[in-house]
């Protein structure tokens, strides 16, 4: 959408806010939740230490989203990013953890984001390899990226077995996809800027009406959870700190594309200083998330959709999602009450939130010089990046640090698009002085042919 309903720097009403908020809160809660989840599976912790690591994830995302959207000093981007504990990690974070047990991880991630926090002091330098073909390519590529999720999620999930694309939940993700379009497409106002959760809602009513929504987690979870810093202890070991310093680095390449591309959404130019304030803010809401007892955090991709699709780009209402966020990890019990959410619902809503980051890159792409070295950088790099999106398979005979930064198809597409435009000769000079030449050539032919 060209237009904003709200811009960065607008405080809509407070129950306005709220609603908006809230919708932000739905598209990363998932996200936040899973990565907890997937580790503690794999390491087979017990359940109570489950509960503690996603109560950390989730207090720890909301505080640091905060701090990101209203920035304290030099950290912090001052938009609207909802931070949240990052995929990036989990491998490095699996293997570190399977060796040396979940202090491994927590005292590899402190020590790891040393790497961000330096890396950022370097960002001016590293938005020069940013240029526009480049960060068309990645915002592309986040799209790309992020709707075989939403489309997992309007089958059923990854692990409905055999309803994996039951009739039922596809018709629940199409019902609320239709409201989403129709609600973004006729409403006005504050209804077309909460089609999300709106259509959500009523998704939701529907899944309880037809017996889909399972209220366990509700019933199970505790009111209220109080913080355990240092909950798992801390532990350094060398090799666990390289994997993860590793991750960070690929993080920061993910980190910087989505920068680029929140800024395209909110109309907000990003420059060098920009990006530095905003991975400060990474590097050092890890190092605090860790001592938190979390996995590290990363600015979320998908959150740059709703603010696509809805026009809301205020940093104020994002910040409340931060509220919103630290609340749930407090309270589990309103964090449950959000995870009985049946995945198509989500799925619904988040190919359209998810689609729209696709287009805006598409719109990018469109706007950049078409010559020949321009169409090489966007094909081989997006070629490459959805090499490894749909085949995660093809690199899993090559050594662990080949998969670590490879693993993603935006850091694949990023690394090759800014390879690519370092490495192929840029000579638009002389493109332009031969078609000068023949501009001036053709009068003369013209007089000679006269002549003749």
């Amino acid at each position: 959408m060209n237009n904003l309903l709200y811009q960065v720097e607008d405080r809509p009403p407070l129950l306005t806010s709220g609603i908006l908020a809230l919708q932000h809160l739905l598209a990363a809660l998932g996200g936040i939740i899973a990565v907890p989840l997937v580790i503690g599976a794999v390491l087979k912790l017990p359940a109570e230490e489950m509960v503690a690591l996603v109560n950390a994830a989730l207090l720890g995302s909301g505080i640091v989203t905060i701090i990101q959207c209203k920035g304290v000093g030099p950290v912090g981007i001052r938009l609207p990013c909802v931070m949240g504990t990052s995929f990036a990690f989990v491998g490095a974070a699996i293997s570190v953890g399977l060796e040396h047990g979940v202090p491994g991880i927590m005292g590899s991630a402190l020590a790891g984001s040393v790497v961000m926090i330096v890396g950022s002091c370097f960002m001016p330098q590293i938005r020069k390899l940013f240029p526009e073909a480049v960060t068309a390519v990645v915002v592309t590529m986040i799209g790309l990226t992020l709707v075989p999720v939403a489309v997992d999620w309007a089958a059923g999930g990854r692990n409905a077995g055999p309803l994996y694309g039951d009739p039922t939940n596809l018709g629940i993700a199409l019902f609320v996809l239709v409201g989403v379009i129709l609600l973004v497409q006729f409403g006005k106002g504050m209804i077309s800027a909460a089609a999300i959760v709106i259509s959500m809602f009523v998704g939701y009513l529907v899944c309880i009406g037809l017996g889909l929504v399972n209220f366990a987690p509700v019933v199970n979870a505790e009111v209220i959870a109080l913080p355990k810093p240092l909950h798992f202890g801390m532990t350094f070991p060398a090799s666990g700190i390289v994997a993860m310093g590793l991750a960070f680095v690929v993080t920061m390449v993910e980190t910087t594309g989505t920068f680029m591309a929140l800024g395209n959404a909110t109309h907000t130019k990003i420059r060098g200083k920009t990006l530095a304030r905003g991975m400060l803010c990474d590097g050092v809401g890890s190092a605090f998330a860790a001592v938190l007892s979390s996995p590290p955090v990363s600015t979320f991709a998908q959150n740059v959709g709703v603010i696509t699709l809805t026009g809301v780009a205020s940093r104020h209402v994002v910040a409340l999602t931060g509220l919103l966020l630290a609340l749930a990890g407090l309270f589990p019990v309103l964090g449950a009450l959000v995870v009985t959410i049946p995945q198509p619902v989500l799925g619904g809503a988040g190919l359209m939130m998810f689609a729209m980051i696709f287009a805006a890159g598409v719109q990018m792409l469109a706007k950049v010089e078409h010559d020949k070295r321009t169409c090489l950088i966007i094909a081989v790099s997006v070629g490459c990046g959805l090499a490894v999106t749909v085949r995660p398979e093809l690199l899993s005979k090559l050594p662990a640090f080949v998969h670590e930064v490879f693993g993603s198809g935006i850091s694949t597409s990023a690394i090759v698009a800014v390879a690519l435009n370092l490495v192929l000769p840029d000579r638009p000079q002389v493109v332009q002085e031969d078609e000068v030449e023949e501009d001036l050539l053709q009068p003369m032919l013209v007089r000679d042919l006269d002549k003749a």
